[in-house]
């Protein structure tokens, strides 16, 4: 009986242990499979490249795309994208960049010169509307051709001379353009895919999807599931792909920052883009590790809606700017090493520092409430402030109490989902909101620009022909030492207006694995994932 009871003895040793052994987390898994799985904060409204306007979009798109020039990931400085070399002419006008002729699409194309003419096309077109079309205004006869005031577009200052040689002729010099053309909003499309799903000119195309997706990146799109995930796989076509380690990368639009870190814990995340303030110091005692602290070129400012009264009287807007206690905000509220705000461009760009544009001064906000006619908050009228679910809230309550205690008004916190909240700005249907940019590129003028009368990413509304006449003086002035003095002119003018009012500069914080590698900080927060891999 002995004999036969050792067998079944040791298959129920062995069901035990099947059943009491753990699955393998995603971490674990993709460590082993080189798939990275990232939290990415927001569901992307768009993957187009001359259409998408945040950053999580933006993160995913430069693995789908590759423009001329592309981001060193230690210090953002720009060196060889699909554009081997670059050159500039002896008036500084016109550029010349040679293309390597091994770039491909994703379905086997060459990538061409003319593929980035008709993108330059497309982008300028006035029927696209994209917001980032100013970006490309640095371009003879950009600004006409978008503004509808120009129609033949090989005015233009762009010409494909052959298949791998394009040429940029600018208005004016601008010494940073292979840094700007780094930016999502100057990389290619592949043309026949664009007209294959509808006009050159049309928006929200199903081109943008798994299976009709055509990059040129080191990734191709294998999946998107609304509010669940999107997939990227290595591309078989990139010029450079023996340098891609990782074969899968999985972004997550997770918008609540405790659900995110509450999956990282779980082994679920391999990088997170947040983490919950109140968690930082649980982190920094616990696990430093995981925790990555790192400053960026952003700012986070209160943005106004200066269409609608009472925020079109800049008396009010200065008023709730003024009340805001922002070393509180950041060694209280945000504890993460935040730095007060007090102009909009941040600290970080190699000869340009500008003076406070302002102070705290709570008599002074009175005296300005009192003066736009709110004596103590007499009679002022519900306003709201807008702000993302699932960030924390601990921001916009300190501020509505210092309202509440300082002026005498009540102003209602509104939680809207990130794409609702997008659209809110876009189409001017809020009163306050909480928004933030992260420079495009380390100059001025990627911040100072937004405020231009009709650039796509103005949401205040705001317009100054001073501050328009200053702005494209700078842009034309070339030389920095010229350039500066009217930014700096620019920026003092904005910050007595208030279109908008500054928080605090950027900083993020957030979680990684180790075994993630070649992950590299700088201080423009992308991160291309090229030379990223996964060592357990």
């Amino acid at each position: 009986m002995i004999r036969h009871l050792l067998p079944f003895a040791a298959a129920l040793i062995l069901v035990a242990t099947s059943a009491c052994k753990r699955p393998e987390s995603r971490v674990v898994a993709g460590d082993r499979t080189q798939t990275l799985h990232l939290g990415n904060l927001a569901e992307p409204a768009d993957l187009d490249p001359q259409l998408v306007t945040t950053i999580n979009e933006a993160q995913i798109v430069i693995c789908l795309m590759e423009g001329l020039t592309a981001m060193d990931p230690k210090d953002a400085h720009p060196g060889p994208g699909v554009a081997e070399r670059w050159y500039d002419s002896d008036d500084k006008l016109t550029w010349t960049f040679h293309l390597r002729t091994d770039a491909r699409w994703s379905n086997g194309d060459p990538v061409t010169a003319r593929d980035f003419a008709y993108a330059y096309r497309r982008m300028l077109s006035p029927k696209l509307a994209s917001q980032y079309a100013s970006l490309l205004y640095c371009l003879r006869g950009a600004e006409a051709f978008n503004t509808g005031k120009l129609t033949d577009f090989s005015e233009v200052g762009v010409r494909a001379i052959d298949d791998h040689t394009l040429t940029l002729t600018l208005h004016t010099p601008v010494a940073y353009l292979p840094a700007l053309v780094m930016h999502q909003a100057w990389h290619p499309v592949h043309p026949a895919t664009i007209e294959k799903f509808g006009k050159m000119e049309e928006r929200g195309t199903r081109w943008t999807r798994p299976g009709n997706y055509v990059g040129n990146g080191p990734f191709t799109l294998a999946a998107w599931e609304p509010n669940q995930l999107v997939r990227l796989v290595k591309s078989k076509t990139y010029w450079d792909r023996d340098a891609v380690r990782l074969n899968e990368v999985n972004f997550y639009p997770i918008e609540d920052r405790v659900t995110e870190e509450a999956s990282f814990r779980a082994g679920q995340l391999h990088v997170t883009g947040t983490i919950p303030p109140d968690k930082i110091a649980t982190y920094q005692r616990e696990n430093p590790q995981f925790l990555r602290q790192e400053p960026t070129f952003a700012t986070y400012y209160l943005t106004y809606n200066t269409t609608k009264a009472p925020l079109n009287d800049a008396r009010v807007r200065r008023a709730l700017a003024l009340v805001i206690d922002r070393p509180a905000l950041c060694e209280r509220v945000l504890r993460g090493g935040r730095v007060p705000a007090y102009n909009l461009t941040p600290p970080g760009i190699a000869g340009y520092e500008s003076a406070p544009g302002f102070k705290e001064d709570v008599d002074e906000a009175r005296r300005l409430l009192a003066e736009a006619g709110f004596k103590d908050g007499a009679g002022f009228p519900r306003i709201e402030l807008l702000t993302a679910k699932g960030s924390s809230s601990q921001m916009p309550e300190a501020m509505q109490q210092m309202w509440r205690t300082h002026l005498g008004i009540d102003i209602a916190i509104v939680l809207q989902e990130s794409r609702v909240l997008f659209d809110s700005l876009r189409t001017h249907s809020y009163d306050l909101s909480i928004a933030g940019w992260v420079g495009d590129y380390l100059d001025p003028s990627t911040f100072l620009d937004l405020f231009r009368t009709g650039n796509g990413n103005n949401h205040t509304g705001w317009n100054s022909p001073a501050y328009d006449k200053l702005i494209a003086d700078a842009l034309t002035a070339g030389d920095d030492a010229l350039r500066y003095p009217l930014y700096h002119q620019a920026e003092k003018l904005l910050m007595t207006e208030m279109p908008i009012g500054p928080l605090v500069y950027g900083r993020r914080n957030y979680l990684a694995r180790p075994s993630v590698k070649g992950w590299e900080p700088n201080v423009l927060d992308m991160h291309p994932l090229k030379g990223v891999h996964l060592d357990p």
